[in-house]
């Protein structure tokens, strides 16, 4: 109890006084993203994200019937979370095409949403007799017009009347929630715990940053000095090291969790309290040695079955648990990977590239319905990879749930990520083709060009053009599956090429310089772990390519949840061959060696089950 008093106090003591508002970070990003405009993609990644902005965004999704639930009540709880993720995801898209009928899009459904306000600056679905709601997610909600807002002000406009209004929900929410007499706010939300409300944090602090005025820093301590969740400070379980299905029970929910902690960054950001830096790590990290599963996602229904699959669940361990029903929320993944780009920013630590890529290429575009309209509510590794069910709504037969709306969220993210700036010059984390437009370490510009087929291809080609021949550092990401890289700048091999690592080519750059990379590209053996629940997990294996992590597809495989034995060599390596692919829409098929002959794979992403096929990802192994 002592050590809890201590560590909620820190909060309190740094956050004294008034910080001056030319110098409101105290911790600042070590890498940072790129302004808008300077990524562009071809093939891929750009396909993806083109055929959500075709078909969901600029599709079927019913914008004013969300914006409706402001005016006329919502039928289900948080469902006003709809029109701020819109908001949210269509202003990262403008960030990165500049579309101006993406814009207009986006400005209309800000300007719909603004409409809204209520008597005391609210935009809410809670009426103001009744505020602050409780079990219907209203502060959930405000916090998803807020991020909303605050996207749209960040990289479409800079109107001042969205500021208004932003800073109006946020004092709405100050006037109500708080320290006695007011509404706590670990009494405020939909669960057991309420931990899904202290995510307003994050808007809180951004809303800091951009105004300079500290009553919303102030908010932000409140939140973290209640420990965020009913019954147990989950900052300090975090922070003494216990384990993430362990922590806020009964409701250690992983996506709602996520949030908070993407907020607990941007505050350890604004104080610079090295306590916090420790809670950022060890999620960062338990996330990564306990939860993620071959495809980049985390959490299931084993340890919390009541969360429907959607609570941290030792879930790396018991990936392969054939008891698994549900597993792998779209949510978590999207938040996951927004953490992991933050915790990036914050460390320079490239393992998290690692999982953003794990994510992006494996789970993120599994979840994604071939035609664009939608984004799977759960994937599973296992049997019925995709489903509409879960929390959400049903609009006029189009199905409308927090993860049809966070997975093109997901792709926005794409290119923030992809690309970056550090002092001492561009970035590279994700090889897709394209072009950058980045800083050299004076601050002259730099212009990259990605060629390559990556991830179907092992080999990237990078022309690095400056303005002016400067010295400056261009880092690549080498991922950690990479274990043998080549690398040459203008012909001559770059030596001491690590896995897992950023390679730093510093040297005096001047138009025509070229990057060649070759990338160990092969197919690895991958054991399930015997540590599970259900001693038989144990008797299953898997495939990975480069990132990519292949599985067995019903479509064309009438056997693909018959037991094998793959066969790989003493390293674990699986001499694989790349053929032609026979479904329309597979990225990538193989043909797999196995003591019964050739087995059929193609990539996990390419996997179709909307139409009642099945995968197999973790391949059952001959007893």
């Amino acid at each position: 109890m002592k050590n809890a008093i201590v560590f909620a106090a820190a909060a309190t003591l740094l956050s004294v006084g008034a910080f001056a508002q030319d110098n409101l970070k105290k911790v600042n990003d070590v890498i940072e993203p790129l302004p808008a405009g300077s990524v562009t993609f071809n093939g891929y990644f750009a396909d993806d994200i083109q055929n959500s902005i075709d078909h969901w965004v600029n599709g079927v999704m019913p914008y004013d019937k969300v914006i409706d639930y402001f005016i006329k009540g919502r039928p289900q709880f948080a469902l006003g979370e709809m029109p701020g993720k819109c908001i949210r995801t269509n202003s990262l898209l403008y960030r990165y095409n500049g579309d101006p009928k993406l814009k207009e899009l986006t400005k209309s459904l800000v300007y719909k949403l603004m409409a809204t306000e209520k008597s005391n600056g609210s935009i809410s679905c809670t009426a103001v007799d009744d505020q602050p709601g409780n079990r219907d997610g209203d502060i959930w909600e405000r916090k998803y017009v807020m991020l909303g807002l605050l996207q749209y002000y960040t990289d479409v406009e800079q109107d001042p009347r969205v500021l208004s209004a932003l800073e109006k929900e946020a004092r709405s929410v100050i006037d109500q929630v708080g320290p006695a007499p007011k509404k706590s706010i670990t009494e405020l939300g939909w669960s057991s715990t309420k931990i899904e409300s202290s995510s307003i944090l994050e808007p809180m602090v951004k809303l800091y940053f951009i105004t300079g005025k500290k009553e919303y820093l102030d908010f932000a301590e409140y939140i973290v000095t209640t420990g965020a969740s009913k019954g147990s400070n989950i900052f300090q379980q975090v922070y003494e090291g216990t384990h993430l299905y362990e922590v806020g029970k009964p409701y250690p929910k992983a996506y709602e969790m996520t949030s908070v902690w993407e907020g607990l960054a941007e505050y350890y950001r604004a104080t610079g309290d090295p306590r916090w830096k420790v809670c950022l790590d060890n999620f960062f990290n338990d996330v990564v040695e306990n939860e993620i599963t071959i495809i980049g996602n985390a959490g299931s229904d084993v340890y919390w079955p009541r969360l429907n699959g959607e609570g941290w669940s030792n879930t790396a361990v018991e990936q392969t648990n054939p008891n698994i029903k549900r597993m792998m929320e779209t949510c978590v993944g999207v938040t996951w990977m927004k953490y992991c780009s933050q915790y990036l920013r914050l460390t320079g630590d490239p393992t998290a590239v690692d999982y953003i890529e794990k994510y992006a290429y494996n789970g993120l575009l599994g979840a994604m319905k071939p035609d664009g309209k939608s984004f799977s509510y759960v994937n599973l590794l296992n049997g019925a990879k995709v489903t509409n069910s879960g929390w959400g709504t049903n609009i006029d037969g189009q199905p409308v749930t927090c993860c049809n709306l966070s997975g093109p969220c997901g792709l926005s993210y794409l290119p923030y990520i992809a690309a970056m700036q550090s002092k001492e010059g561009p970035v590279i984390n994700l090889y897709n083709a394209g072009t950058v437009t980045a800083k050299t370490a004076k601050g002259n510009e730099v212009k990259l060009g990605i060629v390559t087929e990556y991830p179907r291809a092992n080999e990237v080609r990078i022309s690095v053009d400056p303005a002016a021949k400067e010295k400056f550092t261009v880092k690549l990401h080498i991922p950690s599956w990479s274990e043998q890289t080549y690398v040459a700048v203008n012909g001559k091999y770059v030596g001491k090429v690590e896995a897992g690592k950023y390679l730093n080519l510093e040297r005096k750059w001047q138009a025509g310089d070229s990057i060649y990379i070759i990338f160990d590209m092969k197919a690895k053996l991958i054991k399930a772990s015997e540590n599970g629940r259900n001693p038989e997990g144990k008797f299953f294996q898997a495939v990975q390519w480069g990132p990519l992590v292949l599985a067995r597809d019903e479509n064309i495989d009438p056997d693909y949840n018959k037991p094998v034995q793959i066969i790989a060599d003493a390293n674990g390596e699986v001499k694989v061959k790349i053929v032609d692919a026979e479904r329309p829409g597979t990225r990538m098929q193989f043909l797999v060696p196995t003591t019964e002959g050739d087995i059929k794979m193609v990539d996990y992403s390419s996997v179709d089950c909307w139409k009642g096929k099945h995968i197999q990802t973790w391949l059952p192994t001959i007893r």
